[in-house]
């Protein structure tokens, strides 16, 4: 029987119910082009995470798997293996994950959480599962204790209680420790919450529990009794244990150690202050800070390491949190970038009666984690391989690029790989479990991050994982101020002058252009050559906003000019190339004028191999006018040109020539065709707020302004800001951004090109609202620029043959044309002037223009023009430079495939609708209004199986495809309601299917909306769990054996199961089953099938060996009838003769 497909028929219903073509000649050219995309091409899921775990707060260790699970305060999960095998996990009630512990080669992990709930989850599949839940309604957990090989768990609650819980079938025991039972009448308070518990290695029915007021108990549990208690008058921290089982060590609340015989328990055998200053008179040390965590590590051949977390003397002041190893008389104090949540010690062996042989340390900081090597001199560390420092500095930006040129990652990698650091330690990383996923994927796919501290990462995140390839700096085209005192009074942010707000990178000729929150543009060269620089080329442009010169500048010369015509050229508003700074002049008043914001440094600049700076662009102050956020931007390798837009207008540059080819006012583009009534006004008039912040309460918002962007709403200031720092002129009063903006409160943005809103990323609420004092008049007069397309097309309806051009998009929803008349190639291209001349407007869309492309007659995606990269530091009188020079740039334009009659079609998209206009007849042939109630943030034009589409991503959460050219909905999912500005500000589709955005300040979080994809991700996950035997226990010895000095087996399921303890109350716990939905169900389809599969391999050895001991036994039989026959002849031969004939 066929399969019914109900997304087929919603296909044919949106088909015939979609807008119908503004022109008959859409309908006759949709016969033309097939579209080959269904909706059964896509879906939507979760790939895979990657960086470092957002806010941890606990860590686990498999000894034997060899897998780390680290648990943060959002109820996340995170299990490593191998470098490459990483799994994300998320606990349903988002609260905070206290503790963890594995079940030693077993595929399962315990997680106790702050609300009381603890939970199995089963790690033998690719995407683990909770199997048992179990929660606790009358008791606060604290701690949790599973020993080795055992099924029983122990919990120590905030009242002092413990309890036991069967980890196979999550019900409690009836066996409980009463906090009074266990301290008796050795106190007289309560002895206060639970904060150890640890069977004694040589004994497993010796119990000790920690209390946090002081006590330590021994308790027996076969005897139901305490044995010993060890009373300290400083709170107790933790306990570990000597392997012999003989002592244990404890850590305290005064920066002390104390270490006890289990049989003394009057005084601690000794009593260390380790950081504590020691007084000559005999007195007790200076208290210390707390001592949060010891481990007591044994060696066979040496002294044991006591390792701990804090201790430090109080007169520390501003030393940095510290991990200290003591190794028989040695001490080390290591110092750690951040505080220091958790560590654990890795061991040999995972048997706690055998001697330990510690080999690392693992060390969980709040935004790091570190691994040090216990077995080299010195204690180096680690070269950690995960993507783990994504947030070395806050990301401000991301681009994604998927099946992208061949020879990118190789290139970006040999130059990144000089950028490692030495030191580390030559041994393997020691998290070295699972397996890699066999996924057929082979496509080479790069991330590129922008941070605050003025970097650019390339990564390597091709088969879902993550590498960095290479990192640069482009702070080192500046001049640093060594202190605060000593910053310009002409930066325009608070914080991070240098931080990256867009990039724009063009993969085939490798040229890379950013720019930067003080109004700063860096294009740069991809280089194997290491150069100096003697001088920086730069250019600074004045791109005001004034349509009056009633206040002009002192001086003159300062007006904004008429437009500029195709002749005059470049604009008489730029300074031409310099070598520094120009000399700026300020008037006596103290107004600033000709200043660039930042400084660039004057001396010689060593570039190694990767990017070398090509030319520094500045936007400099006007009569006292900071000068406006940069919005939008774009390179073209072919034509040689950088494009660069804010709420004032926009600037060509040929970074060729080093010349600025085109500086205009947005509504000076327009010419004498402008649509709107704008109000002249100098820009001194409107001096921009500093914070960027304002008070909605002025007057109330119409329903239809409550859906709109704010950059289609607050378009009159033009202030960002990302990490509460704020990006407006420096005024006299600061702001600080709050964590959560505020209900009265809005925050405003000019959003800019490829979908990257530079917001702040603390911003956990999303609201916004429109001024009363937001007039219509001031909205159209600052028309921000917010997005560009180089293409050759045509620009006029007239037009017979395809033109270089430049689009322009608008916050207003207007594209204007920018045509570009290029020079011949070669020598003739950096002698003769391009020459630029705007063409007015062609189409008007709802809400700020996001996306343009071009499709070609036939309905296939057509790439800007690119020119092929090339070493631009080649020997000058090499071969090679001058056929590099010579080379043409390589047109991907239709005129070499098709006929000049043919036409184009452009996809435009705004946050509220697309279209797709027929060229050059200017006709709308399709239309389709997104979103009504929302507004789009991201929307790029994707390649993805046999097609391409449409990917946009909307401020209500919702993700949406549609096809090209027709502009059919294909996908729409609701997935993520956009409750934090970083998320918006991060999104990005690219080809293939894949999409990412940063979910937390440290992490990124991939997606996929292919079909394909979400089919083969099984496959490409790495596995967790790999069948690996159990180190043998260690032995006994005949001594120990035979006087009964080894280790004490317990029989625990006599002791705490229902026959012998009884049942639990049933109030005290809730079980919850496991999830029962098809993941889970998928989940444990596949652990069973694992399991059956080891029971399969497990039953073929025992046959194997079953056979082998049968031949065995055949070849005995077989040499025992022979021994036989021979002793029977023998006897024969022998029975007549004497004694005496032998």
């Amino acid at each position: 029987m066929k399969k019914f497909n109900i997304r087929k028929v919603l296909d044919g219903l949106t088909a015939v119910s979609s807008p119908s073509p503004s022109s008959q000649l859409g309908a006759k050219e949709n016969e033309f082009i097939p579209e080959t995309l269904q909706s059964d091409h896509f879906q939507l899921c979760k790939t895979v995470r990657h960086g470092f775990p957002y806010q941890p707060s606990s860590m686990a260790f498999d000894p034997v798997q060899k897998i780390l699970a680290i648990g943060t305060q959002s109820g996340a999960l995170r299990l490593f293996g191998r470098p490459g095998v990483e799994c994300y996990c998320q606990h349903e009630s988002g609260a905070a994950v206290i503790q963890l512990q594995f079940l030693i080669n077993e595929g399962a992990l315990v997680s106790a959480l702050a609300d009381d709930s603890i939970h199995l989850w089963n790690l033998r599949q690719k995407r683990p599962a909770v199997l048992h839940s179990l929660k606790f309604n009358k008791e606060r957990i604290t701690f949790c204790h599973l020993p080795f090989q055992s099924k029983w768990l122990y919990i120590g609650s905030e009242r002092g209680n413990i309890h036991i819980v069967n980890v196979e079938s999550f019900t409690l025991s009836g066996y409980t420790i009463m906090w009074n039972k266990a301290i008796e009448l050795s106190s007289k308070a309560h002895p206060g919450p639970v904060v150890h518990i640890s069977d004694n290695p040589m004994d497993e029915g010796k119990l000790i529990i920690g209390f946090e007021a002081g006590i330590v108990v021994l308790w027996d549990l076969k005897s139901k009794r305490a044995d010993y208690r060890y009373t300290y008058d400083e709170a107790i921290h933790s306990v570990a244990w000597h392997h012999e089982g003989k002592q244990f060590i404890c850590s305290h609340s005064d920066g002390t150690l104390t270490i006890w015989n289990i049989k003394s328990p009057v005084k601690p055998v000794q009593t260390i202050t380790p950081h504590g200053k020691q007084p000559k008179d005999g007195k007790k040390p200076e208290p210390c800070k707390p001592i949060l965590k010891v481990e007591y590590k044994t060696t066979r051949a040496g002294d044991p390491f006591m390792i701990f977390s804090g201790g430090l003397s109080y007169d520390t002041v501003g030393r940095r949190p510290c991990l200290t190893v003591m190794h028989g008389k040695s001490t080390a104090v290591l110092e750690m970038d951040y505080p220091i949540v958790d560590f654990l010690t890795l061991c040999e062996t995972p048997y706690p009666n055998d001697f330990q042989e510690p080999y690392a340390v693992v060390v969980l900081l709040e935004k790091d984690l570190v691994v040090i090597d216990l077995a080299q001199n010195g204690y180096p560390i680690f070269e950690n391989p995960y993507p783990m420092m994504i947030h070395e500095s806050p990301v401000t930006c991301c681009e994604y690029l998927a099946d992208c040129l061949v020879d990118l990652i190789p290139a970006l990698y040999s130059v990144g790989s000089r950028q490692k650091r030495q030191g580390y330690s030559k041994k393997e990383w020691p998290i070295s479990g699972g397996n890699w996923g066999l996924g057929t994927q082979s496509y080479p796919e790069i991330i590129i991050t922008g941070h605050a501290d003025g970097s650019v990462k390339f990564w390597d995140a091709s088969a879902i994982m993550l590498q960095v390839l290479y990192k640069l700096k482009t702070a080192k085209v500046f001049e640093k101020a060594r202190c605060k005192e000593e910053k310009p009074s002409t930066e325009i942010v608070d914080e991070d002058p240098f931080a990256i707000q867009l990039m724009s990178w063009c993969p085939e000729s490798r040229m890379l252009c950013v720019a930067g929150v003080s109004a700063h543009v860096i294009i740069y060269r991809f280089s194997k050559q290491e150069i100096t620089t003697e001088v920086v080329q730069l250019l600074e442009v004045r791109l005001q906003y004034e349509l009056n010169d009633l206040e002009s500048p002192e001086g003159g010369g300062d007006q904004t000019p008429a437009p500029p015509t195709p002749s005059t050229s470049p604009s008489p508003q730029t300074t031409g190339p310099q070598t520094h700074t120009s000399t700026s002049s300020n008037s006596s008043d103290g107004i600033r004028d000709n200043i660039p914001c930042l400084k660039v440094r004057s001396s010689p600049l060593k570039q190694s191999p990767g990017y070398q700076v090509e030319l520094v662009v500045q936007l400099v102050w006007v009569s006292g006018e900071p000068p406006q956020q940069i919005s939008s931007l774009a390179i073209n390798s072919s034509y040689g040109l950088v494009v660069f837009g804010n709420s004032n207008g926009l600037a060509v540059v040929d970074y060729l020539q080093k010349t600025v080819l085109l500086n205009m006012g947005t509504m000076e583009l327009y010419g004498t065709n402008d649509p709107y009534q704008r109000q002249p006004r100098s820009p001194r008039k409107s001096r921009q707020p500093s914070g960027g912040l304002c008070d909605i309460n002025e007057g109330s918002a119409t329903s239809e302004d409550r859906c709109k962007s704010p950059t289609s709403v607050l378009m009159s200031n033009h202030q960002q800001f990302y990490n509460g720092g704020g990006r407006g002129a420096k005024m006299s009063r600061k702001l600080s951004l709050p964590t959560e903006l505020k209900p009265d409160l809005v925050l405003l943005s000019v959003c800019p090109p490829r979908g990257s809103i530079p917001l702040d990323n603390r911003d956990n609420s999303f609201s916004r609202s429109r001024s009363s004092s937001v007039t219509s008049i001031d909205k159209e007069a600052r028309e921000a620029i917010t997005s560009f397309y180089f293409c050759e097309t045509y620009n006029r309806k007239a037009d017979g043959g395809l033109t270089p051009s430049l689009w322009v998009g608008t916050s207003l929803g207007t594209i204007l044309a920018i045509s570009l008349n290029m020079p011949p190639a070669g020598e003739q291209r950096l002698l003769q002037p391009v020459i630029v001349s705007p063409c007015g407007t062609l189409v008007r869309l709802k809400g700020s223009i996001l996306r343009m492309a071009f499709l070609d007659s036939t309905g296939s995606f057509l790439p800007s023009a690119f020119e092929p990269w090339y070493e631009p530091n080649a020997p000058t009188n090499g071969e090679e430079r001058d056929k590099v020079r010579k080379r043409r740039p390589v047109s991907v334009s239709p005129s070499t495939s098709q006929e000049l009659t043919e036409n184009q079609y452009a996809v435009v998209c705004s946050e509220k609708q697309a279209k797709v206009i027929s060229l050059p007849s200017q006709t709308c042939v399709f239309k389709h209004n997104i979103t009504e109630t929302s507004f789009v943030l991201r929307a790029d034009v994707v390649q993805i199986n046999t097609g391409i589409c449409v990917a946009c991503f909307c401020a209500n959460g919702h993700i949406m495809t549609l096809s090209l050219p027709g502009l059919r909905p294909l996908l729409d999912v609701n997935y993520l309601p956009l409750t934090d500005m970083r998320i918006a500000r991060t999104f990005c589709f690219t080809n293939l299917g894949q999409a990412l955005y940063l979910t937390s300040p440290t992490e990124i979080q991939r997606i996929t909306y292919s079909q394909e994809v979400c089919e083969n991700l099984q496959e490409m996950l790495g596995e967790l769990f790999t069948p690996v035997e159990t180190p043998e226990a260690p032995n006994r010895g005949f001594f120990k054996g035979l006087f009964g000095g080894g280790a004490q087996s317990l029989d625990r399921e006599e002791l705490f199961g229902e026959t012998g303890a009884g049942k639990a109350p049933r109030s005290l716990a809730q079980h919850i089953p496991g999830p029962g939905g098809i993941e889970g169900m998928k989940g444990a389809a596949s652990g069973i099938v694992g399991d059956l599969a080891r029971a399969r391999i497990a039953l073929d050895e025992r046959g194997q060996k079953l056979g082998e001991v049968e031949e065995r036994t055949a070849a005995m039989m077989a040499s025992a009838d022979f021994f036989s026959k021979h002793a029977h002849e023998m006897m024969l031969k022998c029975k007549d003769k004497k004694w005496y004939q032998f």
